[in-house]
């Protein structure tokens, strides 16, 4: 690699870096809700344009104003909803600086291993999609501790409306016994009723948060209830049951495929692996997948391949209960 070449990647990996750090570490201007807030309780007038369009925007309008990029991500990628369903304190700003510092972490990390020119790229690329990997990560892994806590919060509902507790006060009674994530969530949904919200939207809302097809069930129980009556705790009993059995099949299935999601791993992780291991024992045989045409197209054919695998292992192993 020559000289010249280097200096570019490092100069822009840098850039990079010192861009991602600034966004992720910026604070933020006063908000609107703040001003808002100001103007609402008198400690403010509201002379100038500024201070009326804060009014203007209503407690409904979006309380940051969000860039162009944002407003592609959000409506396109959805990054703001899934920052919120992984309950990551990150704004959408903040989180693609750390996904920009971490492109340049990862392209100087090439650089500096001397690692081939269309190398650099790709480690680039790898590291910058990390983050959004890590949020899904724990997007998931809080759904599934919600689903683990929805059975006992439901019954503690139906016990609160045996007791001659509203359905509100229920689950104002799940957000103060039950740990996160499901005392926040029906916390919240609380809070939303509680301010004016009907029941039925914030019922909704709360779906929209935790898209879990027991929840929703829950959702509609209630719904219909309200509509048409009938005993609701003995709905929301029936449905604790239907959720625990669930689980005990799920357990089962994933004990029997156990075998064949180690097996899709194990498969999936050993030709990256083999590649590093050629490349640090000989390097200049390990090149030629990229210099030579015919192993730039085996190389393209075996990342098909490896993604085609990982869908069909996945199609097999991933069964639904």
């Amino acid at each position: 690699m020559s000289p010249l070449l280097i200096s570019i990647a490092v100069f822009v990996a840098v850039a990079a870096l010192v861009g991602g750090l600034f966004y992720l570490f910026r604070g933020d201007s006063r908000s609107n809700v703040e001003e808002r807030l100001e103007l609402l309780a008198g400690l403010k007038s509201a002379g100038s344009g500024r201070e009326e369009s804060v009014l203007r925007d209503g407690a409904l309008a979006d309380f940051n104003k969000r860039s162009g990029l944002e407003e592609f991500l959000s409506n396109f990628a959805s990054l703001r909803r899934l920052l919120e369903q992984a309950d990551v304190n990150l704004t959408t700003s903040q989180f693609i600086g750390l996904s920009l510092a971490m492109v340049a972490l990862g392209s100087m990390f090439a650089v500096l291993a001397k690692a081939p020119a269309a190398v650099v790229p790709i480690a680039g690329l790898f590291m910058g999609t990390l983050p959004y990997f890590w949020l899904l990560f724990k997007r998931r892994k809080r759904f599934k501790i919600f689903a683990a806590q929805l059975p006992d919060g439901l019954e503690l509902i139906a016990r609160a409306l045996r007791a001659g507790h509203s359905l509100a006060a229920g689950l104002n009674l799940v957000a103060e016994e039950m740990p996160a994530p499901i005392g926040t969530e029906f916390g919240r949904a609380f809070e939303e009723q509680n301010l004016g919200v009907a029941l039925d939207e914030a019922l909704k809302n709360l779906t929209n948060r935790v898209p879990n097809l027991d929840l929703k069930f829950f959702a509609t129980a209630v719904v219909l209830q309200r509509q048409t009556g009938g005993d609701l705790a003995e709905i929301l009993d029936k449905i604790g049951y239907i959720i625990r059995e669930r689980f005990k099949i799920w357990g089962q299935v994933q004990a029997l495929t156990g075998e064949g999601r180690l097996s899709g791993i194990v498969l999936l992780a050993l030709p990256p692996l083999l590649f590093l291991a050629v490349y640090y024992l000989n390097p200049r045989y390990s090149m030629m997948l990229f210099e030579d045409p015919m192993g730039q197209q085996m190389l393209i054919g075996a990342v098909i391949l490896q993604i085609l695998g990982a869908l069909v292992i996945r199609k097999i192993v991933n069964i639904k209960v």
